[in-house]
C-alpha cells in the first residue's frame, strides 16, 4: 500500500484527491498538511506545521499554495521523501530550488497533472516545428473566478514547450493592452480569462495565411488532476534521486 502525505489537503484539489482515493485499497493518506487544519473533517490527522507530522509515508503530494513552498521542500528534504510538486504559481527561483533538491530526493514536477495536457505538449512541439516559419502562435487559457495566478502554470508550460521547438528566440507577450505596435514574428501571446466555474481550458492557436489551426484541451472536472497526481506518486515512490515529469512517466523512463 502506498502511504501518502497530502499537502494542501483542505484546499480544493486536496479534497478532490481525498474523495478520488477513498475506495482505492492500494493507497492510504496517512496525514495532511494545511494552513487551516480544522476546515474539514478528514479521516486522517492534519497538521498546520509540517514539523508536527510524525507519520511515516512513501511520498508527498503537494497541492498547497505557493507561499508554503519553502516549508514543504524543507520537510521533504529532512525526511528524504519523494515529492510530487503540483502547486502552481511557483517562481523561477522556486523551480531552480526544485532542480537542486532533486539531487537529494526524487521530485516529480508538473504544472498540470492531466495526462491529456501532457499529450498536448507533444502535439504542439511537433506542430511548432512544422509551422513556425509561416504561422503566428497564441495561447488562450480560461479558468474559474477563484484562480489567483495568471497566466496559469499550464499556459506557461505550453509556452515553454513552443519556445523549445522554435529555432529562433521567442518572447512571451502577456496581453497587448497599451502596446501600440505590430505583432513581432517571434512573439508568443498568452491571454488569460477568469470567470464562473471553468475548470480549465487551454487553446493553442496557429494563425497562418488564410488558415487557422487550434489545439485545445478542456478539463471537465478536477478528477483528471487527481488521477494524474496519484499516477505520479506511484511512479516516483521508488525512483532514484532526480527531477521527473509527465513526459518521462508517459514514456516509462
Amino acid at each position: 500500500m502506498l502511504k501518502i502525505i497530502l499537502s494542501g489537503c483542505n484546499g480544493t484539489m486536496g479534497q478532490v484527491i481525498k474523495q478520488f482515493t477513498k475506495d482505492d485499497d492500494s493507497i492510504e493518506i496517512v496525514a495532511g498538511l494545511d494552513k487551516f487544519p480544522e476546515k474539514y473533517n478528514n479521516n486522517f490527522p492534519v497538521y498546520e506545521n509540517p514539523r508536527q507530522c510524525k507519520e511515516e509515508a512513501d511520498v508527498i503530494i503537494d497541492f498547497s499554495h505557493y507561499s508554503a513552498f519553502r516549508e514543504i521542500i524543507t520537510f521533504a528534504k529532512q525526511h528524504k521523501l519523494p515529492l510530487v510538486m503540483a502547486t502552481t504559481g511557483l517562481s523561477d527561483k522556486n523551480e531552480k530550488q526544485l532542480q537542486l533538491l532533486s539531487k537529494e530526493i526524487p521530485i516529480f514536477r508538473s504544472a498540470n497533472m492531466s495526462l491529456g495536457v501532457n499529450v498536448v505538449l507533444d502535439l504542439i512541439y511537433r506542430a511548432t516545428k512544422s509551422l513556425e516559419d509561416s504561422f503566428d502562435i497564441e495561447i488562450i487559457e480560461a479558468h474559474h473566478n477563484k484562480k489567483v495566478d495568471a497566466p496559469s502554470g499550464t499556459a506557461l508550460m505550453l509556452a515553454h514547450e513552443i519556445k523549445s521547438a522554435k529555432n529562433e528566440t521567442s518572447h512571451f507577450i502577456y496581453g497587448r493592452h497599451g502596446k501600440q505596435e505590430r505583432r513581432n514574428k517571434n512573439d508568443i501571446g498568452i491571454h488569460a480569462i477568469r470567470g464562473g466555474t471553468i475548470v480549465g481550458e487551454h487553446t493553442i492557436v496557429y494563425a497562418g495565411l488564410d488558415e487557422i489551426i487550434e489545439i485545445k484541451h478542456t478539463a471537465l472536472s478536477k478528477n483528471i488532476f487527481a488521477a494524474g497526481a496519484i499516477k505520479a506518486a506511484k511512479y516516483i515512490a521508488d525512483k532514484e534521486n532526480g527531477l521527473y515529469d509527465m513526459k518521462k512517466l508517459l514514456n516509462n523512463e
